[in-house]
């Protein structure tokens, strides 16, 4: 154990630090465009200090943040509550919406809401024929655009963050209030809400982060606003003529310390998640609650989110896919649609390599995260020596937002001997690190699952520590390394923050290419292809769903 404990963690180090160490050695020793080197300097924490951009950008991702997982909280938590605790009707559709969600790139998803909320979308389309008026109602490009649009994201992350824990709470408590004379709603917001008051914050943290890391939609949908944040200001200093390394290493330094605070408040609050368990292993029965004819407001709520969520968005899409140019959604339209759009993409050989590199970086990233998180997770939920640091290594990409690892690893890119800047795999590298504190988390709770008794049998009948991890561990933990496996080839299918700074003319990814093409005017082609991929990702998704839904719970393997 000694000997496996000591290279899994120099190989965590040797993957994790590094990233670390370069976006600090950067921000105090690249100078600024124009200024000849001295050797080591503040001036790039000057510069970003000096003028309002810094706050403005900080103040911009706080605020789409703080909105936009209130947002998500209420729609998603609403969303969980009537699905697992009531008798509503319409509750595959909820999951319906997920499925397809994590199918989704984020690029094409803020892609068709430009639309519909743009200039020439439905909604201000109807307020001009309405109105007599030439202004429009709304304005997508605007802080209220980048809210909705980020907010709508996340609903289905937080309605599969909380469902457990309405799902496992215990009716017990529920009945007993109901029995002393409380109301339904009284029984809900003194008992169902404080059982799951640690989930939701736990989830309202993570959400939190993830908005302020956030770069599609910032990219897409504020910055040709003039709005930025924290993410998109990165970006824009790595873009300038001549780039900027030195400041964009400074604010990635920041913005890494400011995600850590965040992430030190959300571990606090998950590991003290125990002290609201109201699982017992004697009488649970979970049951729902019977709304009586409020189940109908109920359903009516689960069908109007199906419809805002997943519905409207891919009507978008393939409006604008069948269109030649962007045009209004009219019935005069309707003879004017082409399938041109989807011929460009299916027969082109462009789509087959793209598709290939996204596949290859995907999945190469989920086998090599989810091979060092099994003995990492294995390692850690053993407690054996050195497993509290290699938990700690494992997890800590977790405070590196996107944009910041790929700064990171475009220096790290340039700066080695070996010419992998613009290849493929430092792509797969990058998103192979970045993905690490996923892996850890299906790896760890599933190791936390299997009885240690089991291993324990086995080095008594002369079994090393290798062989019960191959013979024992991994086929009881295979659900959750497919699981995990499934999760991050979705999520790396769909990254852009880090891919757009790393991927070069042959080794793009969808997410990027879909981003120049929306960049260039593109849009039929774009969203022909969004379609495409969301369909095939889909797949992906739905057999995620199905395995994790079927991972055995503590209780059946314990």
């Amino acid at each position: 154990m000694t000997v496996v404990s000591t290279i899994i963690l120099l190989l965590l180090a040797v993957l994790v630090v590094p990233p670390v160490l370069i976006l600090i050695y950067g921000s105090f020793t690249v100078p600024p465009p124009g200024v000849e080197y001295s050797g080591a300097t503040i001036a790039n924490f000057v510069q970003i200090f000096e003028g309002r951009r810094l706050l403005a950008g900080l103040s911009n991702s706080i605020i789409v943040a703080t909105f936009a997982t209130t947002l998500a909280l209420v729609v998603g938590g609403t969303l969980a509550w009537l699905v697992e605790r009531t008798n509503v009707p319409f509750k595959k559709l909820a999951y319906l919406t997920c499925v397809v969600s994590l199918g989704t790139p984020y690029v094409v998803y803020a892609v068709s809401w430009l639309f519909l909320l743009g200039r020439v979308g439905p909604v201000n389309d109807l307020y001009r024929t309405l109105s007599g008026s030439s202004d429009i109602l709304f304005n997508i490009n605007s802080i209220t655009g980048m809210i909705l649009v980020q907010g709508f994201i996340w609903c289905p992350v937080v309605f599969l963050l909380i469902a457990p824990a309405f799902r496992n709470a215990n009716a017990d408590m529920e009945e007993a209030a109901r029995m002393c004379g409380a109301t339904v709603l009284e029984t809900i917001y003194k008992i169902s809400m404080k059982l799951a008051l640690p989930a939701v914050v736990a989830t309202a943290l993570l959400v939190f982060i993830g908005n302020i890391e956030a770069f599609d939609v910032p990219a897409l949908v504020g910055m040709p606003g003039g709005i930025n944040v924290l993410t998109t200001d990165i970006y824009e200093a790595i873009r300038l003529q001549p780039p900027n390394l030195g400041r964009a290493c400074a604010h990635s330094v920041l913005m890494m310390i400011m995600v850590g605070v965040l992430f030190w408040f959300y571990n606090r609050v998950a590991r003290n998640a125990d002290r609201f368990a109201s699982i017992t292993g004697k009488g649970y029965r979970p049951r729902a609650f019977d709304l009586g004819r409020a189940r109908w407001i109920g359903g009516a709520f689960i069908l109007v989110s199906f419809i805002i969520l997943l519905v409207l968005p891919l009507l978008a899409l393939l409006w604008s896919a069948l269109s030649p140019f962007p045009r209004p959604i009219r019935l005069a339209n309707l003879s004017k649609i082409t399938l041109s759009n989807f011929s460009n993409v299916l027969g082109s050989s462009d789509t087959l390599w793209l598709g290939l590199n996204t596949v290859l970086v995907a999945a190469g990233a989920a086998t090599a995260a989810m091979t060092i998180t099994v003995f990492a997770g294995w390692l850690s939920a053993r407690r054996s020596r050195g497993g509290a640091i290699i938990n700690q290594l494992a997890m800590a990409p977790f405070v590196f937002p996107g944009i910041v690892f790929g700064v990171a690893m475009m220096q790290i890119g340039l700066r080695v001997p070996v010419p992998i800047y613009g290849t493929l795999w430092l792509i797969c590298l990058a998103f192979s690190i970045r993905y690490l504190p996923l892996g850890m988390r299906y790896a760890f709770s599933g190791v936390l699952q299997i009885h240690r008794e089991l291993e324990e049998a086995a080095a008594v009948s002369g079994a090393t520590p290798l062989q019960r991890l191959r013979r024992i561990v991994a086929p009881l933990l295979s659900p959750a390394i497919i699981s995990g496996w499934l999760f991050i080839f979705l999520v790396a299918s769909k990254e852009l923050s880090i891919a757009v700074l790393l991927a070069g003319p042959r080794s793009q990814t969808i997410a990027v290419t879909m981003m120049e093409q929306w960049v260039n005017g593109q849009a039929g082609e774009l969203n022909a292809l969004g379609l495409v991929w969301t369909a095939i990702m889909t797949v992906f998704a739905a057999a995620f769903y199905v395995v994790s839904q079927r991972r055995p719970s503590s209780s059946q393997t314990a």
